[in-house]
C-alpha cells in the first residue's frame, strides 16, 4: 500500500520582532524619540483605543516579512493598547498607523528617507513628521486624497489627529499639548512631580501644625473654663462659710455688722 504525502501548502511565516538596527544612533536622537513617545503615551493614556509605539516593526502586508518599517514613533487609533512584538496590520483590523515620526541622525541617507516616505505614502499613513535636530529642521506631510502632500508651513502647525502644535524656535523644536503645556522629558516630569510632592507635603505639614495649634488652643480654653469653674465653686463655698458664720454670730447674740 502506497501512502501519498500531503503537500505542505501553508508554511508558517516568521515576522521577526527586530530588524537588527539600534533604536537610536546617538543620545540626541534617543532623547527626541523618548520625549515624543512618552508625551504622546501620556496624552492618550486614558484612550484605550489609541496605541503609541516606539521603534516597533510594522508589517503592512500578510505573508511578506520583508516589507516592513520601524518608525521612531507611531500612533494608531482604533486598536487596543497592549504589548506587541511587532505590528502586523492584518491582525489589527487592517488599520494602518495614522501618524508616524522620524528623527534624523547623521547616519540617515537621503535615499533611505525617501524610501521611508514612499513606504508611508503607499501604506496609508495620514500624517508624517520628520525632524532633524542637528539642523533644527522640521518637515511634515499630510494625506490629501490618496497621497501624502508636503505641509507648506510647519511652524505653528496643529496635527489634525493628535491636536498637538509644532513651534520651531531659533534653536529647537517645541511641541505643545492641546492644553498648551509643552512636551517635557522624563527628567523634567520627575522634577515637576517631586516639586508637587514637596509642595503637597509642606501643605500637609502646615495643615497638621494648624490643627495642632487649634487643639492646643482648645485645650487652653478647656483649662481656662475649668479654672473658672473651680474659682466659681470656691467663691460659692466662701459665701456659704460667710453665711454660716453670720448665723453663728446671731445665735451668740452678736450682729455680724457690729463685729
Amino acid at each position: 500500500m502506497v501512502t501519498q504525502l500531503q503537500p505542505q501548502t501553508d508554511l508558517e511565516i516568521i515576522y521577526p520582532d527586530s530588524d537588527g538596527q539600534p533604536m537610536a544612533d546617538n543620545t540626541i536622537q534617543f532623547r527626541w524619540i523618548t520625549v515624543i513617545y512618552y508625551n504622546l503615551a501620556w496624552l492618550f493614556a486614558s484612550d484605550n483605543q489609541a496605541f503609541v509605539a516606539g521603534d516597533l516593526l510594522w508589517y503592512p502586508v500578510k505573508n511578506n516579512n520583508k516589507l516592513r518599517q520601524a518608525p521612531d514613533v507611531m500612533v494608531i487609533f482604533g486598536v487596543n493598547k497592549g504589548d506587541r512584538g511587532s505590528y502586523q496590520q492584518w491582525q489589527e483590523d487592517n488599520i494602518a498607523p495614522q501618524v508616524v515620526f522620524e528623527i534624523l541622525s547623521p547616519g540617515n541617507t537621503k535615499k533611505e528617507m525617501n524610501r521611508k516616505l514612499l513606504f508611508y505614502d503607499r501604506y496609508g499613513v495620514e500624517e508624517y513628521y520628520l525632524y532633524d535636530p542637528y539642523k533644527n529642521s522640521l518637515t511634515g506631510w499630510l494625506r490629501d486624497e490618496s497621497w501624502l502632500d508636503a505641509i507648506d508651513q510647519m511652524n505653528g502647525w496643529v496635527s489634525p489627529r493628535l491636536g498637538i502644535r509644532f513651534e520651531v524656535t531659533s534653536d529647537t523644536l517645541v511641541l505643545y499639548r492641546p492644553d498648551e503645556q509643552p512636551f517635557a522629558d522624563y527628567v523634567e516630569v520627575q522634577q515637576q512631580l517631586e516639586a508637587m510632592e514637596n509642595r503637597a507635603m509642606e501643605a500637609e505639614n502646615r495643615a497638621v501644625e494648624a490643627e495642632n495649634r487649634a487643639v492646643e488652643a482648645k485645650n487652653r480654653a478647656v483649662e481656662a473654663e475649668n479654672r473658672a469653674t473651680v474659682a466659681e465653686e470656691e467663691l460659692q463655698q466662701e459665701r456659704q462659710r460667710a453665711k454660716r458664720l453670720e448665723e453663728l454670730l446671731r445665735e451668740a447674740g452678736i450682729e455680724p455688722h457690729e463685729h
